[in-house]
Formats: C-alpha cells, structure tokens, sequence
C-alpha cells in the first residue's frame, strides 16, 4: 500500500504543548514537586590551579535546617570514578571527565568542589557562604596565546578529521593575481540558555535512581549514571519532558548531575540541585576562544587556486575538546589545492563544548569575511565571486550533493533585499539620515547528520493514536512536528494524535545536537506509523467480516482513521470499527530506524544566503541592524511556522555572536567577571530588525525518509559575517575580532 499523501507536515500548525507552556503546566527539571524534598547547593573553587588543602564546614553543619555539608573529604567514593584523578575511570572517549568531590585537586575557577543539603534552597545558600576553604594553589595557565606554544594536535575535530590537504598549494598561490592572508579571532562565549542546568534526585532503595534532567539527552544521562553509580541501566530512569533551551550545553552529562544523585543517596532523600547563573559559567562548557589563519588565493576571474585554514582553540587541563573551524572551508567552495588544520591549546579553564553550529558559526565567520576581502580586491562582486567558486560537488570527497539549492538561495536571496542596489565602494551609501549605509552578504552551512532512533506507534480502540520516541524538546517544536509526522504515517488528523517525548522508559533515540532530531526521530516516528498503519490493513484484509477482505494493500489508503478503497472512498472500515470486531487491545507497532548508505554515497548538507544591511552613525561608531534576509535549502520544512521560528532565531543568536557575546575571564584568577546577563550582553527585541526568511522548496529524496536535513543550527552560520562584511561596507573599516564593537570601528 502506498502512503497516503501528506495532510499535516509542512503547515504551520501551532505548537501542541503551547496552551501547557503559558498556563504554567509544563514541567520543567527543577518543577516536580517530590515529597521530603531537599535542597543542595554546590560550592565552587576561587582559584584556576591548586588543590584544596582545606574545607572548614563547621558553622555550615551548625546552620539552620542544613542536613549535610559533602567535601572532597568526606564524599561518598563511587564505584566507578568519572574525574581527572591518577586510577581514575573516565568512562567512554565522548564522556566529560568531572569533578564530582572524588579528589582535592582544582583545575578551573568555579569548579565544584562542595554540596550544602538542607531543607530549603535559602538555608543551603546561607551555609555554603559559611563555608571556609584554604588552598594549595599554583600557577595557571590562562592566556592562549602565551601557551600557543604548546599547542597539540588531537586525534579528531568531532568526528571529522583534524588535518587535511589536496592538491599543490605553492603552485596555487603562484598561479593567483590576488591572495588575501588573515587571521581572524573569536572570544570565549557561554550559552545562557534561560532554563539554569538543574537536576532532581530520587532513589527507590539503594539501586534504582531516578533523576528530573536538564538535559538534551536523557540517555546519555542514563548512560553516565549507570556506570558511575555501577548499576544496570534498567535501574537507572531520566526523565525530561520540556528543556527551556540548551544550545548544545545541555548535551553533556556534567558535574551537577551525578552530584545530585549523591547527595539524595547521602541523605536517603529526594534532592534538587539548580545551578545559580553564575555557575553556568565554567562547569558546563562554553564556546571556545578561537584564533584563524585563513589564505585564500585566486585569479583575476574570481576563480580559486588555492586556499588553507589553520585553527587553534582552547581546551581543559583535564579534558579534551575541538571545535572544528576549519571543516566548513573544506566543502564551501572549489579549491583545487588546500590545507586545514585543528591545534589545541590547554588552559585552566572548565572544558568547552558544543555551542550552536560548533566550528560552523566561527569557521564561517573566517572563511565569508576572507571570501569578501578577497571579492573586494577582486572588484568584484561578492555574490558572483561565490557563483564563480560555486561547489558542483563535495570537493574534499568528491561525492555528489544529495541535493544542493545554494544558487536559487543567493537569487532568491538577493532578489529579496535587493543587492542589486549596493553600490561596490566602502562608504558609498548613505541613509536619509546621515547615517552610512552597508550591505553585506554570506554563505550559510550546516551538515546533514541522522543517528539511529526507534519509536513506538499505537493505534487504540477509540479510533486515536499514540505516538512514542524518548527524545527531548529544548523548545523548539519537537512534540508539534512528531505530531504532524505520526498523523500523516497513520493516516488520523493531528487532534487525534498523541505524542509522547523525553523518558528513558520510551524508546531510545539521540541526543537532540546537532540538528538530527527531525531526521533521526522524525524518521523512526514515520516508520513506526506506517508499520501500525499496514498492521491494521493486513488484519482487515484478512478478517472476513471486514468490507476490506480479499482485496489488495495497493488498492486501499487510509484518511481520518478510515481505511477504504481508493477507486470506492465510500467502502472502507474505521481504526475503531476493526480494532473493536477484533476485541484488540491496541494495534502497536514499535521500529527503529537507521542511517543507511546515503551518507557514504554522497555528501550532506544544508545550505543558505544570508544578507544583512547596517547603518553606522560616521562620529560614534554605533551599529544599528536595519534589515537581514536569509534563504535556506534544508530539505522538507515539517512545520512553516516553527521552521520559520527556528531560523530567526538562529540568526538572532549569530546576532548576539557578531555584535556583543563575549565572556571575560579575569587574566590573574580565571574568574569570569561578566558571569550573568546583565553584564554578559546578549541581543533585545530593540537589537533585532526585520529578519525576513525565505525557504527554497528542496525536495531530497535520499537523506532520510522524512526528508528533513535539520534547521537548528544554519541559522547562525554565515550571519556572523554578512554583518561584518555590511560594517566594512558601511565604514571601510574590517573588524576580524569578534564583537564588532564600536571602539573597533571610531
């Protein structure tokens, strides 16, 4: 039988869990109101590098309503030790190494190093302030570019590899009339999601723990907890029904987690552990400090003969992390010889991690800012020295594109702004009022990625359905368009869908990173729906007293719960009629879906145009947005309204990256001193113009079978640099460190 044809993806169908989310029903992992509830509160370290000589807990035993005070000298020794410790097990090589009071040692500023349990959050806080704590301090390491000198060369840039070269670079840079060398850099930033991290703890006895997470993986966070507590992961429940974002900080199991745990089994207790914004700051990572050495040579056409991207970031003293900057130059544009490469440098900080398109936000950043200086002194104009460069295939693997719209997106795109209108020399253009006026424009891309995921699809005696996969939603749709999915694979409009997420207990699916959840989960809901759908038509084709028997699954489809037969819509039964003559309980069916040869067949992105224009006041330097406008091949979009959604606020957040985010640690102490959101500046509604999204229809028929490739996270690539780019326009003054702030431009 063949699918019926889509009813409910693709439209702009409103959230489902929107009416929970505005009347306070949504719970979130600090929110579940569990009985004798206790409160912990983490103490952190005040130094970079050292060893605790000393904890003085005294008055906090003594405080009011505090029920026990955990130090590395006293903690509980897990049975299987995740820290950076001489013996200990770090568990698998994509697991954090934590600090989870197993040792005195201190390898950042504002590492835990201490839990208050007490009745209440305010009786915690007050004795975690009484606590008194001596240090062994030593010297750290917290300038990259006095420890550049040591950098290394790690094993692999996530998942891709650190090095790579094609092709004769000496004879490339001699062949080209123009070469544009620069090193381009990127600050520490920290996600700021506005859910804190936070985790509720509960035991049932001394070997079943659940915990309410945070988290953008309730597997992985079953995973890690299995192991460090030394249980079978059977005994070990994570339960996360709404994440108020994350940002790709949320991915990790870190330190407070397992911490939790110990705690409500140190007081035979459920405990609550929220981290304060200021502790997010460190000990759940953060975008890494970048530094970029791009060379991009051509000839007086515009054509590329030559091109190298060679990247440092920083990582941990104890842990391993590499933001890999330099993957978008290998597949952006032809480039017949090129070298990339990922070094590392270690510094006393806590371990960085992935932060929002990670290596694509910085690494278009250099790579678009280096492909407009060179259009510039090209004379030529930026969109056709892109055309001109335009990637027929993938050219580091030469695999063909499952599919590729980046040229519609660059006509669609400069159609809809207008760039026709941009005239070439900095400085040219002028607003009514006085204002200097700059357009720019850059190139947006994101990988394709699909991981395994399983779901299960029920069909109950009511004629409604419910839909199950255990993934998560930070916010950004997932129940809504697994909803459209499940309806239109059973064959039932969406209000008599239900769909369930976020529980170890439901079937296991990835971790919600790196833009897969539509493609990995959405793809095992589908399947998982059809396979229900054809159970219930082989039992009525095969059921006598069914006006269905005997005739072919071609023959029949399946709409508003009736299954019946194409060229007679008037002959059918419904869901509930069959399941009823039956006496079934429920038709299920539960699948897992996996990736199968595209990704070794052909390469797989998404891909975009992004164009923005600034206004510049020519005295003080101040930057204003006036407009932005993107357009994006992303395969099928499931939902217009939360795809929509989706990219503006990806654009917003490379808004915030451009023009403001930048976390400051102190060079002595290794203190971030910008450590909340009033001094740690993201982007306002005031900050933000009219941002206009166009999708290219982009139909792809061999990523996955929904056919989605996943708008997290190009929303932000490309738009960090469209807006330097607009502010050289505008000024003639090229800002190659992040933010573009405006003493960087008077």
């Amino acid at each position: 039988m063949n699918e019926t044809m889509d009813a409910a993806v693709g439209k702009p169908m409103d959230r489902v869990d929107g009416r929970l989310k505005v009347t306070g029903g949504a719970k979130y992992a600090a929110e579940f109101p569990l009985p004798n509830l206790a409160h912990a509160v983490m103490i952190t370290s005040t130094i970079a590098k050292g060893r605790v000589a000393k904890m003085d807990t005294s008055a906090a035993d003594a405080a009011p309503g505090v029920i026990k005070v955990l130090t590395p000298m006293n903690a509980p020794r897990l049975p299987n030790d995740p820290s950076y410790s001489p013996g200990g097990a770090s568990g698998r090589p994509q697991d954090r190494k934590l600090s989870v009071l197993q040792n005195s040692a201190v390898y950042y500023n504002n590492e835990p190093i201490g839990l208050v349990i007490a009745e209440t959050l305010e009786q915690a806080m007050h004795a975690a302030a009484l606590v008194q704590v001596e240090y062994k301090e030593e010297k750290p390491a917290l300038n990259m570019g006095r420890e550049k000198k040591n950098a290394y060369k790690p094993k692999a840039a996530n998942q891709e590899p650190t090095d790579t070269h094609r092709g004769d670079i000496t004879s490339g840079q001699r062949d080209a009339s123009r070469r544009v060398e620069q090193t381009y850099t990127t600050p520490m930033e920290n996600h700021n999601p506005m859910e804190p991290h936070a985790t509720t703890a509960v035991w049932d006895g001394d070997d079943r723990l659940t915990v309410y997470d945070a988290t953008q993986g309730v597997f992985g966070v079953q995973n890690v907890l299995s192991r460090i507590f030394a249980l079978p992961k059977s005994n070990v429940r994570c339960v996360s029904y709404f994440v108020g974002g994350g940002f790709g900080c949320k991915g990790s199991v870190w330190s407070h987690i397992p911490l939790a745990a110990m705690a409500a089994k140190s007081v035979g207790r459920p405990v609550k552990l929220s981290l304060t914004r200021a502790q997010m700051f460190g000990m759940v990572g953060y975008r890494p400090q970048t530094e970029q050495d791009l060379m991009v040579a051509a000839k007086s056409d515009g054509a590329i003969t030559a091109s190298s991207h060679a990247s440092w970031s920083n990582t941990s003293t104890f842990d391993e992390f590499v933001e890999p900057t330099a993957a978008v130059t290998r597949i952006l544009y032809e480039s017949p010889a090129q070298e990339t490469s990922h070094r590392l440098v270690r510094l006393n900080y806590g371990t960085p991690t992935f932060m929002r398109a990670p290596g694509e936000s910085p690494g278009t950043f250099a790579i678009e800012t280096a492909m407009d200086e060179l259009a510039y002194s090209l004379k030529m104009d930026p969109v056709q020295l892109r055309l001109r460069n335009y990637a027929e295939v993938d050219p580091e693997s030469k695999k063909p594109w499952s599919s590729k719209s980046l040229r519609e997106c660059y006509k669609v795109g400069a159609e809809k702004f207008g760039w026709d209108k941009r005239t070439p020399a900095p400085r040219s253009m002028t607003a009514p009022d006085g204002r200097l006026l700059g357009m720019g424009m850059a190139s947006a891309t994101y990988p394709v990625r699909r991981s395994a995921a399983s779901a299960l699809a029920r069909l109950l005696p009511d004629g409604t359905a419910y839909v199950q996969a255990g993934t998560q939603d930070l916010g950004t749709g997932t129940y809504t368009i697994m909803t459209q999915i499940a309806a239109d694979a059973l064959g039932l409009p969406v209000e008599r869908v239900r769909f369930e997420l976020g529980d170890t207990e439901m079937p296991e699916t990835p971790v919600s990173g790196g833009s897969q959840t539509a493609a990995s989960t959405g793809s095992a809901v589908k399947q998982a729906g059809l396979a229900a759908r054809d159970q219930a038509v082989q039992i009525a084709l095969a059921d006598p007293s069914s006006p269905l028997h005997g005739m072919s699954a071609a023959d029949l489809d399946v709409k508003n719960g009736m299954i019946f037969v194409k060229a007679q819509p008037d002959k059918g039964e419904t869901y509930a009629e069959l399941i009823a003559r039956q006496k079934l309980p429920k038709i299920e069916a539960k699948i897992q879906s996996k990736p199968g040869e595209e990704k070794n067949q052909y390469a797989l992105h998404s891909f975009g145009a992004v164009f923005v224009e600034v206004l510049v006041d020519p005295d003080l330097g101040e930057i204003r947005l006036n407009r932005i406008v993107g357009a994006y091949g992303a395969g099928r979009i499931l939902n217009a309204k939360t795809g929509r959604s989706q990219l503006i606020g990806g654009v917003v957040y490379g808004v915030g990256m451009a023009m403001m985010e930048h976390t400051i640690p102190d060079p002595r102490t290794g203190r971030i001193v910008n450590r909340d959101l009033g001094e740690y500046h993201v982007p306002v509604n005031a900050d933000i113009p009219d941002i206009d999204i166009t999708f290219v229809d982009e139909v792809d028929t061999i990523i996955n079978p929904v056919g989605a490739k996943g708008i997290g996270e190009i929303g932000i690539t490309g738009v960090v640099a469209a807006i330097g780019n607009a502010v050289y326009h505008a000024t003639g003054v090229r800002v190659r460190d992040l933010p573009i702030t405006l003493d960087k431009i008077i």
